[in-house]
């Protein structure tokens, strides 16, 4: 194995990563900035509000691209694993 499949092989888990984490990040930063909005214009300070918004948007998000989810990352772990013949020589 050389150190260029190296490299390869972790590029492309961390650009698997971030194709992965980016739909829930993005929808919970979302939601996290409308409840901010909410509670600064009304002034409720409480922590439930602002976790329970987050909770519930990141639960839809996994319902909703799980089966997507699941099958970038089975994918990808299939490849390694058929690769592991090609890495030893």
């Amino acid at each position: 194995m050389t150190a260029q499949m190296v490299l390869t092989i972790g590029r492309e888990a961390l650009t698997l990563l971030l194709m992965v984490a980016l739909p829930v990040l993005g929808t919970v930063m979302a939601v996290g900035l409308v409840v901010s909005v909410f509670q600064a214009v009304t002034q409720i300070q409480e922590a439930t509000l602002a976790f329970v918004p987050k909770l519930l948007a990141a639960v839809l998000v996994f319902a909703v691209a799980g089966p997507w989810i699941v099958s970038i990352l089975v994918d990808y772990i299939r490849r390694t694993i058929e690769s592991i013949p090609n890495a030893l020589g």
